[in-house]
């Protein structure tokens, strides 16, 4: 049963100091409905999307039948999946969140000089969701594109926006556990906190073969004019490829420039009070 969506008759759990009344179940099941399909489900029977969201079928049917008709899904054969406008969805964020247009010619800058794969992540609650991304197809046997979700505690770009972040996002990610992706990965909050503390400290994380074995990534924090963290800033290879003193000298400091380049940007792009900003021709 899906963690966002219950069959049951009341309100859907509310978020601490939230007004019950002013949520909106509807809205909770529809997006659950959407979300129950991915690389697994691609395409789902009323039956199985009904399982994957635990709402009942009579539910599920006037949901397909609705996002059907604002032209989300579409049907064949008694099966259903989605169509090319739930992506104008994440446009609608990329237009409205300046830092990730603002990024991209700096993310394709530190692949050129890097030979590496760039990105761009933010929190959503306690995992880690890539906004944007220059991409080499060559590091890692999982698929990562804008959009991917990965635990935060297991990664570099989780380690810097979780140092930079409050105490209680960070106990948020200890309640929900920090389970283990291989030997590696740090699960016990102790030694999570610590990293942490190093983090702020050096000012960049470096996680080596915690999400992935064999997987070497760096990250720094991206600052807007205020000096918040608003993103981190990535850079994946593997332990084939680099060393950890590599990517240690040579890469973060080319990280840490990139970075300053998008906090600037950011800076003028405040004042300026526009989005027009100039493309390098691949965005």
């Amino acid at each position: 049963m899906s963690a966002t969506a219950r069959d049951g008759s009341g309100d859907g759990p509310a978020e601490s100091g939230e007004n019950e009344r002013d949520y909106i179940q509807s809205i909770e099941r529809g997006f659950a409905v959407l979300l129950a399909f991915d690389a697994d489900l691609p395409s789902g029977s009323l039956a199985e999307v009904a399982a994957r969201t635990g709402l009942s079928r009579p539910a599920v049917r006037r949901i397909l039948l609705t996002l059907q008709r604002l032209g989300y899904l579409t049907s064949s054969g008694g099966r259903w999946s989605l169509t090319p406008r739930v992506l104008t969805i994440g446009q609608h964020f990329a237009a409205t969140h300046g830092v990730v247009e603002i990024a991209q010619p700096h993310l394709l800058r530190l692949t050129e000089a890097t030979h590496e794969s760039a990105s761009l992540a933010q929190l959503d609650g306690t995992d880690v969701v890539y906004v944007a991304r220059v991409q080499v197809r060559r590091v890692m046997s999982i698929s990562i594109d804008v959009g991917s979700r990965v635990p935060a505690h297991a990664t570099s770009m989780g380690r810097v926006l979780l140092a930079w972040a409050p105490p209680s996002i960070v106990e948020r990610v200890v309640e929900a556990g920090l389970h283990p992706l291989t030997a590696k990965t740090i699960t016990d909050p102790v030694r999570l906190r610590d990293s942490l503390h190093e983090v702020r400290q050096r000012g960049y994380a470096v996680v080596e073969s915690e999400l992935e074995e064999g997987l070497l990534s760096a990250a720094v924090p991206v600052r807007d004019s205020d000096g918040t963290v608003v993103a981190a800033l990535a850079y994946s290879t593997s332990v084939g490829r680099r060393t950890l003193a590599q990517v240690t000298g040579e890469v973060v400091p080319l990280m840490l420039e990139a970075a300053d380049g998008i906090s600037a940007d950011l800076a003028e792009h405040r004042v300026a009070g526009t989005r027009s900003i100039p493309r390098d021709g691949f965005f």
